[in-house]
C-alpha cells in the first residue's frame, strides 16, 4: 500500500497486490502478506477519508476463509457500536494508541472495563473473547491500530447489536452515547481501582 516510490526511500515493504472489498475493506493477494509502518500509513489515510473513520487489510484470501485476520485502524471518532458475536470469538492485540474496550450486560449496564495499550505501557495489550460477549470500543488517543482474528465465513447473521445503543445514523446521538458510556466507563474503573486498594480487612463488613 502506497506510492512504491516512498516504499524504495524508506525501504520498507508493503503488500504488492491490493484489491478493495469496499471503501474499507482491502484484500491481499500476496501468498505471504506482510504490514509495516507505510502500510499503517496507508490504512490511516483511507480511514480518515471514509465516512466511518475506519479501514482494514484482511490478511484471510476471501470472506469465505475459515480464519479472518485483520489489521485494523480507526480514529479517534469512529463509533464501533455495541456487539456480540455468535459463534465467533475473537481476540484483540493492540498495536498503536489507547482504548477502553466495555464490555456490557445485556441490558446495557458495563460489566467490565479493559483498558488497553501496547506492550509496555503497563496496560492490557492483547484479550481473547469468547462468543456472546457484548462489547464495544471508546478510542481514547488519535488513532488506534489492532490485529484482530475471528472465526469466518463473514456472516452478518452471526452478529448482533442491542437496541439500546444507537446504529450510527444520527451522529449528535451518536456522540451523546460515547460521552455518557466514557462517563460511566471512567467512573467504573475508577471504583475498581480504588477497592484495589483498599487493604481487604478495610473493605469488609465485619
Amino acid at each position: 500500500m502506497g506510492s512504491s516510490s516512498s516504499n524504495e526511500a524508506t525501504g520498507l515493504r508493503r503488500p504488492a497486490s491490493l484489491r478493495a472489498q469496499n471503501l474499507e475493506v482491502y484484500y491481499s493477494d500476496d501468498a505471504i502478506v506482510t504490514a509495516d509502518d507505510a502500510t499503517i500509513a496507508e490504512l490511516k489515510r483511507i480511514a480518515a477519508g471514509n465516512p466511518r473513520l475506519r479501514s482494514r487489510l484482511c490478511m484471510h484470501p476471501d470472506p469465505s476463509s475459515g480464519l479472518h485476520e485483520m489489521l485494523i485502524v480507526h480514529h479517534r471518532e469512529a463509533y464501533v457500536r455495541p456487539h456480540k458475536h455468535f459463534g465467533k470469538p475473537e481476540s484483540f492485540h493492540l498495536i498503536e494508541g489507547t482504548a477502553q474496550v466495555v464490555i456490557f450486560e445485556d441490558d446495557g449496564h458495563i460489566r467490565d472495563v479493559l483498558e488497553m495499550a501496547p506492550y509496555g505501557r503497563g496496560a492490557l495489550c492483547y484479550y481473547r473473547m469468547p462468543e456472546q460477549v457484548l462489547h464495544s470500543i471508546l478510542i481514547t488517543s488519535e488513532w488506534l491500530v489492532f490485529h484482530e482474528t475471528t472465526a469466518g465465513p463473514f456472516d452478518p447473521s452471526r452478529t448482533a447489536f442491542p437496541d439500546w445503543a444507537p446504529d450510527g445514523g444520527d451522529a449528535a446521538e451518536v456522540q451523546d452515547y460515547v460521552t455518557r458510556t466514557g462517563a460511566l466507563a471512567a467512573k467504573h474503573l475508577a471504583h475498581r481501582h480504588t477497592s484495589r486498594a483498599i487493604p481487604a480487612e478495610v473493605a469488609t463488613d465485619d
